[in-house]
């Protein structure tokens, strides 16, 4: 299965990226920066997708927790912490790692796409704003995750963080309704007005990057349980 995911990808990613180089068609007066519309949304959306596993995770563990790894001694009056499954942590630690990594991603290719449309790489608006607030947040996530906090508890801790910080992707993806007209750069949410020639080469570049995130995923949560095997906690 890990093989034939990797094929998979590597054919569609293929697949997109001579699509958008060579066929999707050049506005005037973006030129090349055009183009990048076709990756940068998509960047976002696998993004977002994979935060969304990670806050998904987040509950499972979180459920987990409370009904199978806390018992209470009612002869010692104790709590006795019994080895836990961490199979939903290593699922969204590793969704963590792609979801930052695709935001990072997009973080990069918008000031690509904005310069040419904007006249400068950044603009201090909503949508933006919002974006690098969520990307900051998984900052400090993988810094909490390298301070040597104990094995389990640190993963209660990122469960808890992972369903907060997810709460920010409906702000960003509304905000251009959020906030008053004059104080955004973003158009408004429009694609359904795009000719068939835009939305084709979009919808299948959403998709390769869709299976791309998913071998990811699937090939990073592999390498998280071998460590956590290396270290007894399967």
């Amino acid at each position: 299965m890990n093989l034939s995911l990797f094929i998979l990808s590597t054919i569609l990613m293929s697949c997109n990226v001579i699509w958008i180089v060579f066929f999707t068609e050049m506005i005037q007066d973006q030129h090349w920066a055009q183009k990048i519309f076709y990756i940068h949304v998509p960047l976002a959306w696998v993004g977002f997708l994979s935060y969304f596993f990670v806050m998904v995770a987040g509950i499972l563990y979180l459920v987990s927790y409370k009904r199978n790894t806390i018992q209470k001694d009612i002869t010692m009056n104790v709590f006795i912490h019994s080895k836990k499954d961490l199979k939903y942590d290593r699922i969204g630690h590793a969704a963590a790692e792609i979801g930052t990594l695709f935001t990072g991603l997009v973080l990069i290719t918008g000031p690509i796409w904005a310069t040419p449309i904007w006249g400068q790489p950044w603009v201090w608006e909503p949508r933006l704003i919002t974006t690098l607030v969520l990307f900051l947040i998984y900052v400090g996530y993988f810094i909490l995750r390298n301070i040597g906090i104990y094995r389990q508890r640190l993963a209660l801790i990122c469960a808890i963080i992972g369903i907060i910080a997810f709460f920010n992707i409906p702000i960003i993806f509304a905000s251009v309704d959020f906030w008053a007209a004059e104080i955004q750069s973003h158009p408004k949410r429009v694609m359904s007005q795009q000719p068939s020639h835009v939305l084709a080469p979009f919808f299948f570049s959403l998709f390769a990057f869709t299976v791309l995130m998913v071998t990811m995923l699937y090939l990073r949560i592999k390498v998280l349980y071998l460590e956590d095997k290396e270290k007894n906690y399967v």
